[in-house]
């Protein structure tokens, strides 16, 4: 299989990724504050103020035990070896009472136990919900554990910040070399034709 997304949205259900998407291309997803909402991938085309272009999806919602089939499973998972990037959304306000640096070890670990070259891949995070109370200081505690990766303080429900992250990733995969990512368990024969000799 052929890339899914240059860029792939994961995160924990109801962290914002469809609203990400929805503001940051004409994608319509389906949104609610229920859980698994996005069932399927949604796919929508990003533009930077540069003009480059490139497409993102917004994944189903990973839960603990997904690498082992749980809630959507490796179904999700199986969609993220198709992307060039990953952008971990984390809910930094804490909205629904989680801690966001377990968040991201969970997420990590779920990908790490499906296949350990998922963390090879380049990594940004998305912090959303900036402007919820609590959001600064659990930022603050989060930057003193996490130093290697890229963070945007974003809230998705005020389209703030998320112009950045668009630029910032079409700049880094427009760095990354052109290559055709093929999908480890093919669920669809591929066919090609040899140009006749004349």
């Amino acid at each position: 299989l052929k890339l899914l997304a240059d860029v792939g949205l994961v995160g924990l259900p109801s962290v914002g990724k469809s609203t990400i998407i929805s503001c940051l291309s004409a994608s319509k997803p389906k949104i609610a504050d229920y859980h698994f909402t996005t069932l399927t991938p949604n796919l929508g085309l990003v533009r930077t103020r540069n003009n480059k272009t490139f497409v993102m999806a917004d994944l189903p919602g990973l839960i603990e035990g997904a690498s082992t089939g749980l809630g959507l499973g490796d179904k999700f998972l199986k969609h993220i070896e198709r992307t060039k990037v990953i952008a971990h959304v984390i809910d930094m306000a804490s909205v629904e009472g989680r801690d966001p640096y377990e968040d991201y070890q969970l997420i990590n670990k779920e990908l790490k136990e499906f296949n350990e070259k998922l963390l090879d891949k380049p990594q940004i995070i998305i912090a959303n919900k900036s402007d919820i109370d609590g959001y600064k200081d659990n930022l603050d505690e989060f930057k003193k554990k996490v130093k290697d990766i890229k963070i945007f303080e974003v809230s998705a429900a005020t389209n703030t910040g998320l112009q950045e992250v668009a630029d910032y990733l079409g700049e880094l995969l427009d760095s990354m070399p052109k290559e055709i990512i093929k999908n480890k368990i093919p669920t669809h024969k591929e066919y090609t034709y040899k140009e006749e000799e004349k």
